[in-house]
Formats: C-alpha cells, structure tokens, sequence
C-alpha cells in the first residue's frame, strides 16, 4: 500500500476519510464516478459521491423495499458486479436526469466488523463499452482488501464522531442543566421543601431560606426567582457576612457623591440595580442591627434612601433571604429585629441536611460525577458499593457543596475507573460517622437503591451467561472491535471471535 493510503487511517473525520477513500478507489480503478451508501433503518442513504454529476447523486435515500446493487451487496454482504442494463437490482430512476448513465457497476460491501455490513462502495464505469472497470480476479482480491481495511476504519470514523456528538451534547446539557440549576433529591423530607418552593414561586412575597451551609440555598433562592413573573428583571446577591459592616450599607442602598470620603460619584445600590427583579440576600443573621433598620425601611415601604440622599426612592424589588442561624434565638439574645424577622418570613422554607437526607446521596454521587467528568473532559468515574457505603454513612457537616468538592478530589486523586473505599480520605472512613443520625443499614429504600444502583447479583447467573454478559459488556464499551475487546480481555482475537460465535453475539444494525 502507498503512503497516501496509509495517510488514510490517521484520518478521524467521517467526510474527509470518505472523500480520500472513495477518491482512491476511482483512482485505482481509473474511473470517472463512484458513492458511498450508509444503512439508516430502513433505508440506504448516499453521504458522498465523486466525479460527474455526483451533486446529484449525495444526499439520495433509497428504501431498503426497493431492489437496489447498494441494497443486494448490504444485505448479502458480498461484493458484486452488474452490468446495469440488464441487472434487475440496479435502481436506473436515480439516473434519469443523468446526461451520462452507469454501464457497470463494481460493488463492496462496508464491515465495521467482520460480520456486521453498515454500507457499501460503488465504483462506476460510464462509458458505453465498459471498458475502464477491471474485474480481474487477482486484482480484485487485493482490492477487496483494501476496502476491507479502510470500511473499518470509516466505521470507526463514523463511530467517533456519533460519540463526539454525544459528548458535545452532552456538555449542551450540562450547560442547560447549570442554566437551570439542577436540585436533586427524592427523599421525602426534601421534596416537601421542594413543593413550598414550587408553590412560593407563583407568589411576589418575600422568602426566608433556612439550612445549614452547603445545602443549596442559593440554589433555592434561584429557581424560585426563575419560575416567578419576575424571572426576565436581574436576579443578585449579596452575602451578608462577606463584606465589612461600613460597606454593607452602600452596597445595599447606593451612594450619592460626596457622602464619605472616596464617594466621586452616585453609585446605585443592590436594590436599584435589582428594580424588578430579585434580591437574594444570603447569611442574613449576620446583617448588623444598623442595617436591619434599612433594610425594614425596605421591606415596609418598597423605598430605599442611599447614603447622602435626601429623599426617598420608590423600588419594586421581591427579597429573598437566606441563613444558616437561628434567628428566633438571635431574637431573644436582641441580635436581630423581630420585626424585620417577621417582614422576612411570610414564607419560610428549611432545607434539610445530607446526613439527614440519605438517600438522595447515591444520586448525588451519580449526578456529580457525570457533571464533572464532562467538565474536566475525562471518561466518567463509577463508585464501589463498599465506597458508597462509606458516603452514605458519613455525617456531612459541609452538606452537598462538601461532596461536591469530594468527587471533585476523588476524580484526579483516582486513576482507575472505579472509586474503591481504599480511596476515600481518612476522615470518611472513620467509623464513628457510622453510627451517627440512625444508622444507614436500617433503611431498606436505600439498601435497595445501593442494590439495584451499584451492584449485580452474580449467584444466580450460569457460567455461559455470566461469560455472554462479560463478552457484550466489552464489545460496547470498545465500539464493537473485536480486536479491541480482545486485547481488554487478555485473550487472542481469534479465540475473543470463536467464543462469540459459540455464544451467539451479534451486533444489531447500525441505526
């Protein structure tokens, strides 16, 4: 073979390699027309075509009902020749426009593997004596060869890029699912908290978010902005407790110029800026008393004054407000207003924490490591039943963001596939956690769902079957190349092949 030829399997683009491979058998064969079919259910469809007319001919679906050369060597699986005049399979309604017609056709089947046929090659002689096409037996043989190699590599090709696509769409959804803000859980103590904040979000009263840090709160506050009339005006934030007491008060309600040193001119505050929409005000326990009162001011007149102003300004803003304290205690130690307490909580809602939520944790788990695998763009992780025992035992003081930031460390810290108890920090493992908020093994909805999630009975499975489900796990998961699957099982591809017949395994078509 010639080094373009070899240039051929380096290619990894499906219409590049079908460009240089069907230019190189009309080369070869010193012709002036050739396509190439694809299988898609129910019908043959042309993806490239080459020499006169093939504007023509690209893109033509052809029903697998209708006799057809493409159709016969797809079904059959082997190569033939017709001479299109008096063929029966040839389907001449593709040509009628055609000035210059097909005299005869030499046609290869297309093998991803070595018994699965996804489409077929036409090479094209159009001239009327049907001279050019050279059906020599010891030509045809290598050349058969050679079609054979380069099907497995388009196949791979087009593989590739159906896996591509599912990777890009893929990251499509992760960035849908960020838009959207994705809360996760089933457990009946959060889907209660979940139907306040459904019911909440056709409301423009104002919301008061308790829980302890970690549990998505910001995230609450978020979908209850989203799915309110006021989702299309800003939503913003501000964390009480992240900015000094002398700048909290600016940052809410704006300055004029002039009002302090390093005021050189009007700045609107969070509640101006937010005219219309939301404001989530997070950590609110830690707002100081002197605030407070501006922001009742707020609450009670929809009005804002900022510092240096002498008049009022009229806002329309819905506040949300979040902490992870207990106000009504802060209340009693005159920490916090009651007044601006009750103002806050016409409707209050608690998320609850991980520990006390369990088994919403296996989803969690799942559902951080698909998000993360597409976002650092490594192959997805799986954990161990034992591991996930461990997880789900664990008390989580940092709650969902604290896992999060785990699966995070567990996906670089691991190099294998699958996460195993041995490569959970220290702190996980320590048995006292185990013991804590109930323990674990006595909850059969999460016993079962550790069962059906992450692990597969194999007692009541006989040996060909466990041995059919191990051969038909790592066909897919290398693509169905034999060769491949193979290697990964550590056995020749001649002994890998002989097993799959003796059990019976084929692929199904190509969709």
């Amino acid at each position: 073979m010639s080094r373009p030829d070899i240039e051929l399997f380096k290619e990894l683009d499906p219409e590049l390699l079908q460009k240089k491979f069907l230019g190189s058998l009309i080369k070869i064969q010193n012709v002036r027309r050739g396509s190439i079919w694809i299988r898609k259910k129910d019908a043959y469809v042309c993806v490239e075509a080459a020499g006169a007319e093939s504007e023509n001919i690209k893109g033509v679906k052809l029903s697998s009902s209708t006799p057809s050369i493409v159709g016969w060597v797809i079904e059959n699986k082997q190569m033939t020749v017709a001479k299109t005049g008096s063929d029966r399979r040839h389907h001449g309604e593709v040509e009628d426009e055609f000035l210059v017609k097909s005299s005869q056709i030499l046609c290869f089947p297309l093998f991803l593997n070595e018994n699965e046929v996804y489409g077929a090659v036409q090479i094209i002689d159009t001239t009327p004596d049907m001279t050019l096409l050279n059906l020599d037996k010891k030509y045809l043989e290598p050349l058969q060869n050679l079609v054979d190699i380069c099907s497995i590599a388009l196949g791979n090709a087009i593989l590739f890029s159906i896996e591509k696509k599912k990777a890009l769409h893929l990251k499509s959804v992760l960035s849908q699912m960020q838009k959207e803000n994705l809360i996760i859980g089933q457990s009946g103590s959060f889907q209660k908290s979940m139907a306040l904040v459904k019911s909440y979000a056709d409301t423009d009263f104002n919301v008061l978010i308790t829980g302890e840090s970690g549990t998505g709160k910001e995230l609450v506050a978020k979908r209850l902005h989203r799915r309110s009339s006021r989702r299309k005006k800003p939503f913003l934030a501000q964390n009480c407790s992240a900015i000094p007491e002398t700048l909290l008060e600016s940052e809410l309600f704006g300055y004029k110029k002039g009002a302090f040193t390093g005021a050189t001119r009007d700045r609107a505050g969070l509640f101006e800026a937010a005219q219309g929409g939301t404001v989530f005000l997070d950590e609110i326990g830690d707002m100081p008393m002197s605030t407070q009162a501006g922001l009742l001011r707020v609450l009670e007149n929809n009005e804002i004054k900022p510092l240096g102003e002498t008049k009022a300004r009229l806002i329309d803003v819905r506040i949300v407000a979040a902490t992870n304290k207990d106000i009504k205690k802060m209340i009693e130690e005159n920490s916090f207003r009651q007044d601006l307490y009750y103002r806050l909580s016409v409707l209050p809602v608690h998320l609850p924490a991980l520990r006390q939520r369990r088994e919403d944790i296996p989803l969690l788990v799942k559902h951080f490591l698909e998000t993360q695998s597409i976002k650092a763009d490594i192959k997805e992780k799986k954990v161990v039943p034992s591991a996930m025992q461990y997880l789900t035992a664990y008390h989580w003081p940092g709650n969902i963001r604290e896992l999060e930031n785990l699966i995070r460390y567990l996906m670089v810290t691991t190099q294998e596939e699958y996460i195993q108890a041995a490569n959970l920090p220290s702190h996980i493992l320590g048995q006292e956690s185990i013991t804590q908020e109930g323990a674990y093994a006595s909850s059969s909805s999460l016993q079962s769902q550790l069962t059906n999630e992450f692990t597969v009975d194999l007692t009541g499975l006989t040996w060909p079957v466990l041995e059919k489900l191990y051969v038909n796990f790592l066909l897919k998961k290398h693509n169905w190349n034999i060769t491949w699957a193979a290697k990964a099982s550590g056995i020749n591809r001649s002994t890998f092949a002989s097993r799959m017949r003796k059990l019976r395994i084929k692929k199904n078509r190509l969709e």
